[in-house]
């Protein structure tokens, strides 16, 4: 028998490693030909534009609230509209000495909203606490009570005006979406009719005309002597708006749910919503959670449109503030992007909760 030689084994590559900024930037920026071409491309332009963006913005702007010096030396950004015009801003119309009200209703409201997002507080005495900080919220705003001097509706704006519009639409417009979704799912023809005029009807016409009707045309209607808050009417046209949409997207995941899922509810003896509370939404929801936050931030940012109706949320109270001062009222740019950056926040935030919500209810599935 001839004796075998030991051969090796030749040595392998060592395996490319997956994470870490470096292979995040392989994976998305430089994965081929085209995509490296782009992203040269784009951090040129970047790198053309950005330093002048920065010395306009910080290196050469103006931070004290002074106009003349503004207009002295307009090389870059006057940040101090924002110093001189924020309380306007934030505020609106609200009267000045009597600000702290919407501050303090403001606060209320951002923890509620935090409260509702977190785990913990999932309980059947949320409910509760959504009374509480709403009656405290509108006792601060509209006053009379307590001794407070009381503040019309039409004097409410900005910041706390846009909560308000946000928080109470999403949360009046989800139950009639869940309602109205399964309404077009009925077997009853009623039914399924009237849901289906209601969601066309109201996606064939743009909001502004929905504010419009709301606030001009539905007071027309009423009896002689009756009159409904411009607030109430607005906050009824944008839920009702958003409800309309906000369906068609939980009808999307309802259509997702396999057929043989319901019959077999059936055969167990679930009664219809027994079937849907227990098998139906909670699959169903879980897949459209990404459509539905979208449309809570269309919600949030679609509630700058009611200043048509002279309802002056951030946006309006923002014009109204510069329009109203001819000294300040060249550096609309400045304002627009502080409340450009409000937005961004309350909407990034939302999208990260999304984020974190799909998460969640995806866990069942990593299993």
């Amino acid at each position: 028998m001839t004796a075998k030689t030991f051969q090796p084994i030749a040595p392998r590559p060592a395996p490319v490693r997956t994470d870490g900024p470096v292979a995040w930037a392989q994976r998305n920026l430089f994965a081929d030909w085209k995509t490296t071409l782009a992203t040269l491309t784009i951090g040129g332009v970047l790198l053309w534009y950005l330093p002048q963006l920065l010395n306009w913005a910080l290196f050469t702007a103006m931070w004290t609230p002074d106009a003349e010096a503004c207009r002295a030396d307009s090389v870059g950004a006057c940040w101090g509209v924002v110093a001189e015009k924020y309380r306007l801003i934030i505020f609106g119309r609200y009267p000045f000495e009597e600000q702290w009200r919407p501050l303090v209703a403001t606060l209320l409201m951002l923890g509620l909203l935090v409260a509702s997002c977190v785990r913990f507080f999932w309980k059947p005495w949320l409910a509760v606490l959504w009374a509480v900080v709403l009656a405290v919220f509108f006792a601060l705003m509209y006053g009379d009570v307590l001794g407070l001097t009381r503040v019309e509706t039409d004097r409410w704006g900005g910041l706390p005006l846009t909560i308000l519009l946000a928080s109470l639409s999403i949360v009046m417009a989800f139950p009639i979406a869940l309602v109205v979704a399964l309404g077009r799912r009925s077997h009853l023809p009623a039914i399924r009719s009237f849901c289906t005029i209601y969601v066309e009807l109201v996606r064939g016409v743009p909001l502004i005309s929905v504010l419009f009707m709301a606030s001009f045309m539905f007071p027309l209607f009423m009896p002689q002597g009756v009159t409904i808050d411009v607030l109430v009417r607005v906050l009824a046209g944008i839920t009702l708006f958003a409800a309309a949409y906000m369906a068609e997207v939980i009808r999307g995941g309802l259509q997702a749910i396999p057929k043989g899922q319901v019959e077999a509810a059936a055969t167990l003896g679930l009664s219809y919503w027994q079937t849907q509370f227990k098998i139906v939404l909670p699959q169903a929801l879980a897949m459209v959670v990404p459509g539905i936050m979208n449309n809570f931030i269309s919600i949030f940012k679609d509630t700058s449109l009611v200043t048509i109706v002279s309802l002056y949320e951030l946006t309006g109270a923002l014009g109204l503030a510069l329009n109203s001062d001819a000294d300040w009222r060249p550096y609309k740019i400045e304002g627009y992007i502080f409340i450009a950056l409000i937005y961004f926040g309350f909407c990034f935030a939302m999208s990260r909760y999304s984020l974190w919500v799909e998460k969640q209810v995806n866990k069942s599935k990593l299993r």
